[in-house]
């Protein structure tokens, strides 16, 4: 009786450590960076009062701003879209797996671009950046082992004080009328 329970305690040990072997390999391949791409970049509010460097270089994070991902896929159809809340950092990072629906997806292929601010005195998207049209991903700005990350770098909001255009007060330096 005493060898019967000790084998099954051995058995029950032995599948034990078979399926956590196997769940590891599920974790482990569910995490493969060769799978996948990073996309980060910040996010600040940009504000006009103060000189050049200061509204060029500086702005304070947003926290809870909204920027997106679209990515098409070889037959330039929509193949990903996906979107990414700021932290209180006004950073963000989105990760992109280079394979949907069995459609191999190009980093070339994907726009970044700002969606939304939940700022009310700072909530005016600017292209200052690139984040109201959008940025193309073109060289990585990390590739180490298996990681591939890309930095858009800082896009930025304004206050609806700064966004007059100083020639024309009728249109905004968006665009808008």
């Amino acid at each position: 009786m005493a060898a019967r329970v000790s084998m099954m305690s051995v058995v029950g040990w032995m599948m034990v450590v078979i399926m956590l072997g196997c769940s590891l390999k599920a974790i482990e391949a569910t995490t493969d960076e060769t799978e996948k791409f990073h996309v980060g970049g910040i996010v600040k509010c940009q504000n006009c009062s103060g000189d050049w460097n200061e509204w060029a270089e500086g702005g304070r994070p947003i926290e809870g701003a909204r920027v997106s991902i679209t990515c098409l896929d070889e037959g330039k159809g929509l193949a990903f879209y996906n979107s990414d809340a700021t932290d209180k950092y006004g950073k963000f990072n989105m990760v992109v797996v280079k394979v949907i629906h069995g459609k191999n997806l190009n980093p070339k292929d994907c726009i970044v671009r700002l969606v939304s601010c939940p700022d009310k005195s700072c909530n005016i998207p600017t292209d200052f950046g690139q984040g109201n049209t959008g940025v193309k991903l073109r060289q990585p700005s990390v590739m180490f082992r298996d990681k591939t990350e890309y930095d858009v770098g800082s896009f930025f909001y304004t206050t609806p004080t700064c966004d007059v255009n100083p020639d024309d007060d009728t249109k905004s330096y968006q665009g808008s009328k």
